[in-house]
């Protein structure tokens, strides 16, 4: 007789504790195949999760949570822990409308003990909460499960290099999902993480250094030959030399060894460190076999895998690709920079022609900044290419590092405005408005391929820092060209000539108010820049037009639209101004289409305010 499934009992990690130990493998197994069929029916992130089913388990296994504390750093391997977690019906409906959270969520649910979206976040926010729980006097444990990706983050260090002095009672659990398990991370390896595991290896530790504390060069010679021969087995001396104590690498898919290890870690009270050996995809052999490809999938057939749809729309990524290569092949100088999103940001196929003007910096956009400026300095022209979102990481860098020295470093902003399922953390809402008000900066918004390309080869020609930002997924089919052809910096272009109501339109949206613009006889332009504002066209259309509507993929505080208003202001033009943006609030994950509908920014939005304006005439 079959055995009844254990994970159909499983509604939090309280059912899953009641399980024997034996119980756990067949568990995970279970939880596997839920994963795969929950994430083929409705997309999602998928080989990471894959690579941590028996971290997952073993971590609600041991630990007390929700007392005790988890937190996921990005939360791309996070969907086995949402299932564990309450979420198990829900999973299927994830980054949809109303449905769960792409990544982990205090609104979402109370095991989710930290919201997350960027990397490397999570040692520093789990080193104040096992701070707190110190100064409140309980104790609560608290895990930080980070990967080695967000170990490439200088903020990882910068919390490592804290813990180590504050001696809190931290668990770090190293994920590496980068490494095969290779044979020294055996029944070996898994044997001497037993030892230093356990209270004994802790207990002979302390005890070995009261006995020598009086002669202090014999306890000297002790500490040097313990620390060279376990730096000879294990590679965990940088760990070691900031204070955290290394255990491992064990293997992260043997579900036992992981609750046995933990369980002698949660007995210990000072920061540690687990090195645990994983594979992405795992489970699955196609996302085994490329991890990069299924890091987040759309539907597929599970036992087809997915596959290539025909004929898809050139997106805006495509077009960023196609035009650096050519521009790199042109002009030696060009440099390109990635942190770590060489796919997303369309650098795949430059790195294969360009290896040597190419670097991926990993997850460091602080340092990817910093590192143009430099290049900038030695006489190339760097491109960053880098996402909306994770811009806001270095924006520091921007300004000191490029904008007050005035170099010419061009930032291709991917992903600007909302970008849909991946919700809140990853929406490029404010670029607009904080690169707006730096000196010596062009900001350009195309609202088209074609006028993408042509802003990116003004941006490199430009001797100055320059950004260009364009939204996620394919544009409205504009041929982008094949050229590499500017235009004037500082000026817009009148799209529709009309009465009474003008359009001022930045980026994307601009599309759409073409759309609206008919029934209403409205002027609809294409300001192209939104620093420097083309100001003489401003003052052209405020004394010809009697109401003006900015729109913008961007928030309305701040954003272009202010940038307008501010200057009718100062010139003493009393026209009134409507701006349509993304609102004051974060939006909630959906599609790009029912999230650009919610801040009226589609074609049906844009003529609702028409409506509007036109009946207060």
């Amino acid at each position: 007789m079959k055995d009844k499934p254990l994970l159909s009992n499983i509604e939090s990690p309280h059912d899953l504790r009641k399980l024997a130990p034996g119980e756990l493998p067949r568990l995970c197994e279970e939880l596997r195949a839920y994963l795969i069929e929950a994430v083929s029916s409705c997309g999602g992130h998928f080989a990471a999760g894959l690579g941590a089913i028996e971290l997952s388990v073993a971590l609600h296994y041991v630990f007390d949570t929700p007392d005790d504390r988890l937190v996921w750093d990005v939360g791309h391997q996070c969907y086995p822990h949402k299932i564990l977690c309450g979420r198990k019906r829900e999973i299927a409906e994830v980054r949809k409308r109303g449905g769960p959270a792409p990544f982990p969520s205090r609104d979402e649910s109370r095991y989710d003990a930290f919201g997350v979206g960027h990397s490397s976040t999570s040692i520093s926010a789990a080193t104040g909460m096992a701070l707190g729980s110190a100064l409140n006097g309980d104790k609560h444990k608290t895990v930080a499960v980070i990967g080695d990706g967000g170990l490439s983050a200088g903020m990882a260090y910068e919390a490592m290099n804290h813990l180590g002095a504050t001696q809190a009672d931290l668990l770090i659990v190293l994920n590496d999902n980068e490494m095969s398990i290779s044979p020294n991370v055996g029944a070996m390896s898994n044997y001497l993480t037993r030892i230093i595991s356990s209270p004994l290896y802790d207990n002979v530790m302390q005890g070995g250094k009261k006995l020598l504390r009086p002669s202090s060069q014999i306890n000297e010679l002790v500490k040097r030959t313990r620390e060279h021969i376990k730096g000879m087995i294990v590679p965990g001396t940088l760990f070691e030399e900031l204070g955290i104590r290394y255990y491992g690498p064990i293997d992260g898919h043997d579900v036992l060894m992981l609750v046995n290890t933990m369980h002698n870690l949660k007995r210990t009270a000072h920061p540690r460190l687990l090195h645990v050996i994983t594979k992405k995809g795992k489970g699955y052999p196609a996302a085994e076999e490329d991890p990069v490809k299924y890091h987040a999938v759309s539907r597929f057939d599970p036992g087809k895998g997915m596959h290539k749809s025909g004929s898809p729309r050139l997106t805006y990524t495509r077009v960023f690709s196609d035009w650096v290569c050519d521009m790199a092949a042109q002009d030696e100088r060009l440099a390109a920079i990635t942190p770590a999103m060489r796919e997303g940001s369309g650098l795949v196929e430059f790195e294969k022609r360009f290896a040597g003007r190419y670097f991926d910096v990993g997850i460091a956009e602080q340092h990817a900044v910093t590192l143009a400026a430099g290049l900038a300095c030695a006489g190339l022209k760097p491109v960053v290419a880098i996402y909306s979102t994770f811009l806001q990481r270095a924006y520091d860098q921007f300004i000191h590092d490029v904008a007050i020295q005035n170099l010419p470093v061009v930032l291709a902003i991917d992903r600007a405005g909302v970008v849909g399922p991946d919700g809140q953390t990853h929406a490029g809402s404010f670029d607009l408005c904080f690169l707006r008000c730096i000196p010596n900066t062009v900001v350009m918004t195309p609202m088209d391929e074609r006028t993408t390309r042509l802003m990116l080869s003004t941006a490199y020609l430009h001797d100055a820092p320059a950004a260009v930002r364009y939204p996620r997924g394919a544009g409205p089919g504009t041929a982008p060209g094949a050229g590499l052809s500017t235009i004037a910096i500082g000026r817009g272009q009148i799209l529709r000539e009309g009465r009474k109501i003008a359009i001022l339109g930045f980026g994307s949206p601009t599309g759409e108010a073409l759309a609206a613009a008919e029934k209403y006889d409205a002027s609809v332009v294409d300001m192209r820049f939104v620093k420097p504002l083309d100001t003489r066209l401003i003052e052209q259309i405020a004394t010809t037009h009697e109401r003006i509507i900015t729109v913008e993929d961007n928030a309305r505080l701040g954003g272009a639209g202010s940038a307008v208003n501010e200057f009718l202001i100062h010139s003493g033009c009393d026209i009134p101004v409507s701006i349509l943006g993304l609102p004051d609030r974060f939006l909630e994950h959906g599609t790009r289409e029912e999230l650009l509908q919610e801040a009226e920014l589609d074609a049906a939005g844009i003529a609702n305010a028409l409506e509007r304006v036109t009946n207060a005439l």
